[in-house]
């Protein structure tokens, strides 16, 4: 399992995982909705406790991915499959242009 610490505007607003069994689930942080139940990250996910599943990753995060050339520079320089796209991710959306940011979430024993 691997997991994304999702920020809008360097607020946690939720939490991206990868399942072992290869689904994709999105969840808000219970205090995002409590304080900006109006500022969803994107239309297809409003703000609420609903927890989004999906059996590949979900586009507004596929659409955060490099393409092209840049793709290529990010998967041959951090030995990154261009198939995998939690790993890119990760890998390369933490400074995106815009308000979200993602980071990797350190999993401990309890999770």
């Amino acid at each position: 399992m691997r997991q994304a610490t999702i920020l809008y505007n360097d607020i946690l607003a939720g939490i991206l995982t990868e399942t072992d069994d290869g689904y994709f689930t999105y969840q808000y942080d219970k205090n995002y909705i409590a304080n900006y139940p109006e500022s969803f990250i994107t239309f297809t996910m409003p703000v609420n406790e609903t927890v989004y599943k999906e059996n590949r990753l979900f586009p507004f995060f596929e659409g955060l991915i490099p393409e092209g050339w840049l793709l290529d520079i990010a998967s041959k320089s951090w030995k990154i499959n261009t198939n995998d796209r939690m790993g890119l991710l990760l890998a390369c959306c933490k400074n995106c242009i815009g308000a979200v940011s993602v980071e990797p979430k350190i999993l401990t024993e309890n999770e």
